[in-house]
């Protein structure tokens, strides 16, 4: 496992925290990141371009001159697109630009993305987010003495933090997002990652490998077989069996019809 030092907002060490290979430790993939920041930038598309067709655009729909005669090409509307203020031929439509990406996909883009961070030394582990005001000069300078003076950073916090959330929102480049939220485009577009220290342990156990569950735990449907029910169990089912059985007999046979006489 990485260790990683965390720090307070003044910039000082308090202790060390171990992140696990399997999320911060992981191969770098940068086909994965680039299929990943594709999906989300086309998500992020509002597709609300438009263009107006023959019928949309204004003009009257009369003909302008008779079909024959003039010496004229011949017309039959003012809208057509071949004239000026015309209709738009196969022009684009509002659509949707979202596509489906694996989930395994944005998963191991996430886990590529912060072993890079890690790797590059551009991730930051903070104790605690224990902001005295919402003002946001002193956040600046607490910032400084985390970072270095970067120009682009995220920061991810598990909890909602008001005083965080409004010193934050006014920087330039400085973006707040939560675990549940984050994003491989921002870990790529943002030079430095500010994570606080129960967001990195959020963010270790959900990107990290699931256990398997024991087979002895595992309940089958096939292992229960009609020999194995209990005793209880079969006297009920031959309870209902028998009102079933006497309706049946009861019911009286039907008569065979005999083929008449002529």
């Amino acid at each position: 496992m990485a260790v990683v030092d965390i720090k307070n907002l003044e910039g000082k060490n308090v202790g060390q925290m171990d992140l696990p290979d399997a999320v911060f430790g992981a191969k770098v993939n940068p086909n994965l990141l680039h299929e990943t920041v594709r999906w989300y930038l086309a998500t992020q598309r509002a597709g609300t371009h438009k263009t107006k067709g023959r019928g949309e655009v204004s003009g009257s729909g009369r003909k302008l001159w008779k079909q024959k005669g003039t010496g004229r090409a011949r017309v039959g509307s003012i809208r057509s697109s071949i004239w000026r203020k015309g209709g738009t031929v196969h022009g684009p439509q509002p659509r949707s630009y979202a596509y489906r990406l694996p989930r395994k996909m944005v998963l191991g883009a996430l886990r590529s993305a912060l072993s890079a961070k890690l790797a590059d030394q551009k991730l930051t582990v903070v104790d605690a987010w224990r902001l005295d005001s919402h003002k946001t000069k002193p956040f600046r300078q607490v910032l400084d003495r985390l970072d270095g003076e970067m120009k682009t950073i995220l920061l991810v916090e598990i909890e909602a933090n008001r005083n965080l959330e409004l010193a934050s929102r006014n920087l330039e480049g400085v973006k707040l997002v939560a675990p549940h939220a984050l994003q491989p485009y921002d870990l790529l577009r943002h030079d430095h990652l500010v994570l606080s220290k129960d967001a990195a342990m959020r963010l270790g156990t959900t990107l990290g490998p699931r256990t398997a569950t024991p087979a002895s735990e595992v309940v089958t449907i096939e292992a229960a077989r009609p020999a194995e029910l209990p005793k209880a169990a079969k006297a009920a089912s031959k309870k209902k069996a028998a009102p079933a059985k006497k309706a049946a007999a009861k019911k009286p046979a039907a008569k065979k019809k005999g083929k008449g006489k002529k």
